[in-house]
């Protein structure tokens, strides 16, 4: 049976099957997907939720544990972990590589919606979950900036115009708007001013809620016309609240601007962004698992010129960070790389043949071979990525073999006298099977990885896959169109050239090897010996070759988490990112540097104490390789004193969903959080002290300073106040608490209300705290106007201070008499500092200050 010989006795058709194979590799090659890997991410899904001005702990306990017991019974969750900051908590879930993400979110939102149930009250709006893994470099970051608008205008644009448009872009898994907040009206209150009034913190924030109404009016019929009603019941601007009265005091209108300063600013004014130095918001970019990161940025950069359209004309946005570029630049160098490899193959079969007739049969079998891969990778759903090109860049010099031996079998026939259709005849149907021997068997080496599971099966499924794909297209190149070839184009030789030709190269190498041969056969021990010796070095290079699961790459571009004391006020923080940046930025291989920091109001997760940096530097021929780079900026950012700048390359893979500062975690896992905050510590000091290692961080964030709050209990039940009228009053004063919403036609704002910035610089900044409340002093004189600190001790240190307030409240424990004392003194000096009128009197001897019922230490 000769498998080729219906493809010699037709040309034509053999000629029209081998163009159809090319012609569809290139239209598949124009339509592959571009991709830096194989697609290997993990379904990944992060479910962040707010709960502004609540402590680390409070978001742990009462937001995230509830979240995490339904979201835990959720099928083929591979890993789950959460971190709770300041107001915010962020879950992330890893499912299983074969679970569909969008089936995973459809059981993540239901988990959401089971717990609700058990979530605070005060949670204002629902967990919202992102198909994104946080642990991912952003794709893209556009840094919009201005001369004329503040930044808070800037974040609303860009939160009403880019994040909702950039979020429906098919691949975008998240979009963070860093840098500022939305804008909004904030009465930052004077508490002594409040006292003299009698004015509570509860009523100013009653009295805000209440100036805001945007609810049904109804219509009036009048007769055949009707009437829609409408009131001015909306409060804007700042200028809309000054007058507001809150209270009447002595027939006397007290207004909002008579114990606050009214102004329009932002929700949260601890955010800053910067690009190359300069005030900017950032627009952050993330893909969601398994999206491609080119064809996704093409869509981004497609719809920008009709988003900056509709952006104030004064907006400039720039394009900060293209992760495609590199990628691009990676791809095309391997492409040039693959057709080197095919003009090299030819050349060296040119050399020993000798014949340009011969030679163009292999130069025709190794490209059609090559390109033909590309219609079978778009049938199966590959990419063009550099493990696809990279097999394709090795299969040259597997695909050639067979083209190679049905040439040379059919030229020995050619050789010997044969017709050129005989020889081809019978070459090719002599070397069939040998050649299907072969290339079956190069398949099959590759076998074992095919059936490899995980990350690692995956990443080199499509590297397998494509190279047995585009050895057995060579297969069938070799027994159809190459023996069809050699029948045409094949011409025999004169004996006295082929004699000559033989003589002049092949016999001077044969006689090289004959030499050779000679003296390993003369000298049999010492070759022998040498082999042992090659083992052994082998083996010994095994072991000290450095070992890694994937080669560190050069992507052009870094991503930095800036780390400070953890106690940093933020206008120290703010210095020190200045600093680091301007630092960074001075590198001659950095092209441009955008950072951001603050509590994440744009939906993603941060803390007054970390940054985030993110630097693209220039082309690689302009600059050394990434880790030089790195090496030489750590030596300048450590001079900066109280921050530390950890840097570390974007990598195209990245196992897990924890966000780190470098490229290796380790994870410390323990039922007790005491046990866990006395070991990593331990542990972070014992790395630091590591010879192999360069930067040693945690994210663990338990020695800031804090102020604990100790409620007296007895005294707070005899004074009429409970815990959650000090946990109110307390959030009123410094939790920036939302506490009315403005509705616009496109966006909805907050009314903001805190004390002064003044009265908030210093922890015993408490005692001029009030909190009303009713009830009598332990004389049984009608009393309900003390100062807080009278039913709570304030211990104001760091996480390790439960020893001390400890203390502080024995201490209080057993100084009852004078602490009656302090509340009777109290109450006198707040009826002595009121002013005149009986109303005023009687509403300031219901002002208790936080001194009154509260003791702490700093």
């Amino acid at each position: 049976m000769n498998i080729s010989a219906p493809f010699i006795y037709r040309p034509v058709a053999t000629t029209l099957l081998t163009l159809g194979i090319a012609l569809s590799g290139v239209l598949a090659f124009t339509k592959l997907p571009v991709a830096p890997l194989p697609q290997v991410d993990f379904p990944t899904i992060a479910v962040n939720a707010q709960l502004p001005g609540a402590s680390p702990e409070t978001v742990a306990t009462s937001v995230a544990a509830p979240l995490e017991r339904y979201l835990g019974q959720i099928a083929d969750v591979t890993e789950m972990t959460s971190q709770s900051g300041i107001g915010q908590t962020r879950i992330t879930l890893q499912f299983g590589l074969n679970r569909d993400i969008d089936g995973a979110a459809r059981d993540v939102q239901a988990a959401i919606v089971a717990a609700r149930a058990d979530l605070p009250t005060s949670l204002k709006t629902n967990p919202t979950y992102r198909k994104v893994n946080p642990a991912d470099a952003p794709i893209l970051i556009l840094a919009m900036t201005s001369k004329t608008l503040t930044q808070g205008q800037m974040y609303d644009a860009a939160s009403n115009v880019f994040q909702q448009q950039l979020s429906q872009i098919s691949g975008i898994g998240q979009v963070i708007i860093g840098g500022s907040a939305l804008p909004a009206v904030r009465a930052e209150l004077n508490p002594n001013a409040m006292f003299k009034y009698g004015i509570g913190l509860e009523d100013v924030r009653a009295a805000l809620a209440s100036a805001n109404a945007n609810s049904p009016k109804g219509t009036i019929d009048d007769g055949d016309r009707r009437f829609q009603i409408y009131t001015n019941d909306q409060s804007t601007k700042a200028a809309d609240y000054v007058p507001l009265v809150i209270a009447y005091r002595g027939g006397a209108a007290v207004r909002l601007s008579d114990v606050a300063n009214v102004v329009d600013s932002v929700e949260d004014v601890r955010n800053l962004g910067l690009s190359n130095g300069q005030p900017s918001v950032l627009v952050i970019l993330f893909r969601q698992p398994g999206a491609n990161i080119i064809e996704t940025i093409d869509s981004v950069k497609a719809a920008l010129p009709h988003l900056e359209a509709a952006m104030p004309a004064d907006v400039n946005v720039t394009i900060a960070i293209d992760r495609s570029i590199t990628i691009r630049q990676s791809l095309r160098d391997t492409e040039f790389t693959l057709a080197i490899a095919i003009v090299l193959v030819t050349l060296v079969v040119y050399l020993f043949l000798r014949d340009v007739r011969a030679t163009m049969i292999p130069f025709v079998a190794v490209p059609v071979s090559i390109i033909g891969t590309f219609g079978a990778m778009y049938l199966l759903g590959y990419s063009l990525d550099i493990l696809s090109l990279m097999a394709l860049t090795i299969a040259t010099g597997f695909v050639v073999d067979d083209a190679i031996v049905v040439l040379e079998n059919v030229s020995r026939h050619l050789e010997a006298g044969m017709p050129r259709l005989r020889a081809a005849l019978v070459g090719a149907r002599e070397v069939g099977f040998t050649v299907l021997s072969i290339s079956l068997s190069l398949v099959a080496v590759f076998l074992p990885i095919l059936l490899m599971g995980g990350v690692l099966g995956r990443l080199f499924r499509e590297f397998t896959l494509t190279l047995s794909l585009a050895i057995l297209i060579s297969l069938a190149i070799s027994l159809t169109t190459t023996p069809m070839m050699c029948a045409l184009l094949l011409r025999p030789r004169p004996p006295e050239l082929e004699r000559e030709r033989r003589r002049s190269f092949f016999e001077r190498m044969l006689a090289g090897y004959e030499r050779s041969l000679v003296w390993a056969l003369a000298h049999s021990r010492l070759v022998l010996l040498v082999f042992f010796a090659a083992i052994a070095l082998n083996a010994f290079l095994f072991y000290v070759v450095p070992k890694g699961f994937f080669p560190q790459q050069d992507t052009g571009r870094l991503i930095g988490s800036l780390q400070a004391d953890q106690s940093v006020s933020f206008q120290l923080m703010t210095q020190k990112l200045r600093q680091m940046m301007a630092i960074v930025q001075q590198d001659p291989a950095v092209e441009h540097v955008v950072g951001y920091t603050g509590v994440g109001s744009g939906g993603g997760f941060g803390q007054i104490n970390t940054g985030s940096v993110f630097v693209s530097l220039k082309p690689i021929s302009q600059r050394p390789s990434i880790d030089q780079v790195i090496a030489r900026l750590r030596p300048q950012l450590a001079k900066v004193p109280g921050g530390r700048l950890f840097l570390v390359g974007v990598q195209d893979i990245r196992a897990g969903g924890r966000q780190a500062s470098a490229q290796y975690q380790y994870t410390l896992q323990s039922d007790d959080p005491a046990q866990l905050a006395q070991w990593t510590p331990l542990l972070v000091h014992e790395l630091e002290h590591s010879s192999i290692l360069a930067d040693v961080s945690s994210d663990q964030q338990q020695r800031g300073l804090e102020s604990d709050l100790i409620i007296d209990r007895a005294t707070a039940s005899r004074l009429g106040i409970t815990p959650a009228q000090i946990d109110n009053t307390l959030y009123d004063a410094f939790g920036q608490r939302q506490v009315s919403v403005i509705y616009s036609a496109i966006n909805q704002y907050h009314v903001v209300m805190e004390i002064d910035p003044r009265y908030t610089q210093y922890p015993a900044a408490l005692a001029d705290i009030y909190v009303t409340g009713s009830g009598g002093s332990a004389s049984g004189t009608a009393l309900s106007n003390l100062p807080l600190g009278t039913v709570t001790a304030t211990n104001s240190g760091t996480a390790s201070s439960a020893a001390t307030a400890s203390a502080t409240v024995a201490e209080a424990a057993n100084n009852n008499a004078a602490r009656n004392a302090a509340i009777n003194a109290l109450a006198n000096r707040g009826r002595g500092a009121a002013s005149s009128g009986a109303a005023v009197s009687t509403a300031v001897e219901k002002m208790i200050p936080l001194a009154a019922i509260a003791h702490y230490n700093s």
